[in-house]
């Protein structure tokens, strides 16, 4: 696999973790990665329910059983989210509180600390792709030449990293 295509998959992984970062904003995004025990299997939310938006500050999660509302709230419950659903009988009503100034500065620290991890899994990626390179090169000035262009590429992802976590510190900080 190429170290383009590689790096690609550590920015999609980013990318889907700043999604479930809390914003302030509803956004049914936020509860992907939610696992609700569906008749002894534990399935996401998302597959055995609708998640709707219904303003800035609400969402609305309906179960396609009804006999399902009172496990989805169990697990929004222990999602560690900080979210409290409303059962009307015919679905959650999930209230999103704005966030707390501390809130925000702890959410902005998270998502430094998802783009650290992504910035390690690029300088991997690049480690191992010099490490294979040097396995089938035996001219040193090929290895030079290559050790650059995979410098570059290395580069080129780890500023889109950093230009992706700045992006979402904004969207956290703005009121």
């Amino acid at each position: 696999m190429s170290l383009k295509k590689i790096n690609k998959e550590s920015i999609s992984h980013l990318e889907s973790e700043l999604r479930k970062v809390r914003t302030g904003k509803a956004s049914p995004q936020i509860l992907n990665g939610i696992m609700v025990n569906y008749h002894g299997n534990n399935t996401p939310l998302e597959q055995i329910a609708n998640i709707g938006n219904v303003s800035g500050r609400t969402l609305t999660v309906q179960p396609w059983e009804k006999g399902m509302l009172s496990e989805c709230s169990k697990a929004v419950m222990n999602s560690n989210l900080g979210l409290n659903p409303q059962d009307n009988g015919e679905m959650l009503i999930i209230n999103i509180p704005p966030l707390t100034e501390e809130r925000r500065l702890k959410m902005v620290k998270l998502c430094k600390s998802e783009g650290e991890e992504a910035k390690i899994s690029i300088r991997n990626n690049r480690r191992e792709s010099i490490r294979k390179l040097k396995e089938k090169e035996k001219s040193n000035d090929q290895v030079k030449s290559s050790e650059k262009e995979i410098q570059n590429i290395t580069d080129t992802y780890i500023s889109i990293v950093d230009g992706k976590i700045k992006l979402k510190e904004k969207e956290i900080m703005t009121i």
